[in-house]
């Protein structure tokens, strides 16, 4: 079997990377956001190739011999990364923004590491919207998150930079960096008009993948799913069992800013809270649709349950959304999701580096399209934007006084959502 992985809305800023969201994964599982198929490497091209191929790219060859006989600054010309750029511009062209994209070798290296362990930067995932680069979502308690930035935040600069027309690929490289080294980006708040320069210290960065704690003085659990890499339906199992020992009666899923990861955990993650039916189905270009079932042994079947989501919810949060509300499990609130839903195919090229290209769709188990429209939310509820989240760690330290006086409308609106809610069991 291929490998095959979702691919995710964009890519982490945080890493030496374009895209750490889609990491290189295990032969049987899925990344979401769009999924991915490792197809092998593909044989190289020379001079010779191209110039016996089409017409146009003959014209390519000739741009790139004056460029190096005639561009001014010699040291700007270096082979690969001209290269490399040819390559991501192609990509760009087919106007699949934010899905199919060309990954250099230390970009492949880093989507390993996002899906299976620490890694250094600010925490945050990038796409392009309108040929802007745009913020996915910030990490939980990433330095991204810590310094102001948030989902929906468009990046006009980095380090006094202009990014207008600049590669995703080469945004990264300059927002890519050690820890305790410091990059400012320009950012422009959504809804806002007035640039705002934010400074980030870098740092090493776990990567949490899911947090639980009790609202204070209720029976109800927050359960906040960060991203869905490796294990993730495990540790979530651990956490909603605790729960229970805990005396939670009801479930608050927090999938908000959860920019997505492995579509196996994402199965794997839904059928937590659901007995039987379809997590999602899969179609390809002929429209041939393959439908992807509800594993069996959910340990959280039979509590009522909301489901958070925003802008920043993409991919495998999207497929696990998709799938609850479809059938009926629970509410969602917040905000319409941020769209993401084809199937990537990597293809390996020579020096290690890849071309994923959308070859196939995700849809939730009634069929809706997420691609582009995103999962519409049961009850809209907008969190202005200077407030913070109220993650499971913040709540170990809350009173129930200071959880009430707090301003996360949505997670309020969720609790009071909860205390109407019939009984939603789904076995």
């Amino acid at each position: 079997m291929t490998n095959q992985r979702p691919s995710l809305p964009g890519c982490l800023l945080a890493v030496a990377a374009f895209f750490i969201l889609f990491a290189v994964i295990a032969p049987t599982s899925f990344l979401v956001g769009a999924m991915l198929e490792r197809n092998g490497t593909l044989p190289g091209s020379t001079a010779d190739q191209i110039n016996e191929g089409p017409p146009q790219y003959q014209i390519l060859w000739q741009a790139r011999e004056i460029i190096q006989n005639h561009y001014v600054d010699r040291t700007a010309i270096e082979e690969q990364r001209l290269a490399y750029g040819a390559i991501s511009g192609m990509v760009e062209a087919l106007g699949d923004t934010g899905h199919s994209r060309f990954l250099s070798p230390e970009m492949m290296q880093a989507e390993s590491q996002a899906l299976s362990g620490d890694f250094e930067g600010i925490g945050a995932e990038l796409t392009t919207k309108d040929g802007m680069p745009v913020v996915v979502s910030p990490m939980e308690n990433s330095p991204a998150e810590r310094a102001g930035i948030r989902a929906g935040d468009v990046i006009v600069a980095v380090d006094g930079e202009d990014t207008t027309g600049m590669a995703l690929s080469n945004i990264i490289q300059r927002v890519r960096g050690p820890k305790g080294t410091t990059v400012v980006l320009s950012v422009l708040h959504e809804g806002d008009n007035q640039v705002t320069d934010i400074p980030i210290v870098r740092a090493k960065i776990p990567l949490i993948n899911v947090s639980a704690h009790m609202i204070p003085g209720t029976q109800v659990l927050l359960v906040r799913i960060g991203s869905f890499s490796e294990r993730v339906s495990d540790d979530l199992k651990t956490a909603l069992q605790q729960g229970k020992v805990d005396g939670a009666q009801k479930i608050i899923l927090d999938l908000r800013n959860s920019p997505g990861g492995l579509l196996d955990e994402a199965i794997a993650v839904a059928s937590q809270f659901l007995g039987d039916g379809l997590v999602m189905q899969e179609q390809d270009a002929q429209g041939n649709r393959k439908p992807l079932a509800v594993k069996p042994g959910g340990v959280a079947l039979d509590m009522p349950l909301v489901v958070l989501i925003n802008q920043g919810t993409a991919s495998a949060a999207e497929i696990v959304s998709g799938a609850l509300q479809d059938q009926g499990r629970g509410q969602l609130i917040g905000q319409t999701t941020f769209g993401t839903g084809t199937v990537l195919n990597q293809f390996e090229l020579d020096d290690g580096s890849a071309l994923l290209l959308a070859t196939r769709q995700w849809l939730t188990p009634n069929g809706r399209v997420i691609w582009h429209q995103g999962i519409e939310p049961d009850i809209t509820v907008v969190l202005p934007m200077d407030v913070m989240l109220i993650t499971p760690s913040r709540l170990r330290t809350m009173t129930p006084e200071e959880f009430q006086a707090a301003q996360d409308v949505q997670l309020q609106r969720a609790l009071e959502t909860l205390d109407k809610a019939p009984n939603t069991a789904h076995r």
